[in-house]
């Protein structure tokens, strides 16, 4: 059965989050209101778009809510800069490429904004699957897009393990069958651990992030 990484993007790549609540509050701002990162990362964060519309534009239609969501995206694409990505993540990939072990991205963001960040980052070419969430018939939390990434490598879930920042996204993830790295990036450890990360650390230079592939390997 073979093995496969799959990762989110936002906070688990690369920290954009500051630069996604920024954009969100350039727009709703339009509406007479603004939401704080607490709020952002409880109600927001890893979540698509059609959830957001319900939660903080339930008074426009849902057509309307989604065009102003669509120019939120644009606003986030002009604000993104240089970009770094989480330590010890070139390295990761390194080793995985080395083990024969292929890696995907999962994500619940528009494929213009992750295609730009993944360039942005030099590492387009590092993974072999692109699984867009609000391209499929159900986005994260459901566990249709892990199952998607998993379909494309040809990987089985027991054998693989996931990479996330996002309860949501933690949620499709173990939904899916995945071993679960939690990355410490937006939530606490204890709360990734409460979440049902098999590990919360914060970066990837963490050691238990390849003793937990290596356990996957051998299940």
């Amino acid at each position: 059965m073979k093995a496969a990484l799959l990762f989110d993007l936002d906070g688990t790549l690369v920290d954009t989050d500051h630069l996604h609540l920024d954009a969100f509050n350039l727009l709703f701002a339009e509406h007479g209101f603004q939401v704080d990162r607490p709020t952002y990362t409880a109600k927001i964060m890893g979540k698509p778009n059609t959830g957001i519309a319900e939660t903080f534009l339930p008074h426009l239609a849902r057509d309307a809510a989604l065009a102003l969501l669509a120019r939120k995206e644009e606003a986030y694409r002009g604000m993104v800069g240089e970009l770094a990505p989480i330590d010890g993540l070139a390295e990761l990939l390194d080793w995985a490429d080395a083990q024969g072990i292929p890696c995907g991205v999962v994500t619940n963001a528009p494929r213009a904004n992750a295609e730009l960040v993944l360039s942005g980052l030099g590492l387009a070419h590092r993974f072999k699957t692109l699984v867009i969430g609000d391209e499929l018939a159900q986005a994260k939390p459901h566990p249709l897009p892990y199952l998607t990434g998993l379909e494309r490598l040809g990987a089985h879930p027991t054998r693989s393990v996931a990479f996330e920042d996002s309860p949501s996204g933690m949620q499709a993830a173990l939904g899916a069958g995945l071993a679960l790295v939690g990355l410490a990036t937006s939530l606490p450890p204890e709360t990734m651990q409460d979440h049902g990360a098999h590990v919360a650390v914060k970066d990837y230079r963490d050691k238990r992030v390849r003793d937990l592939i290596a356990q996957r390997l051998v299940a």
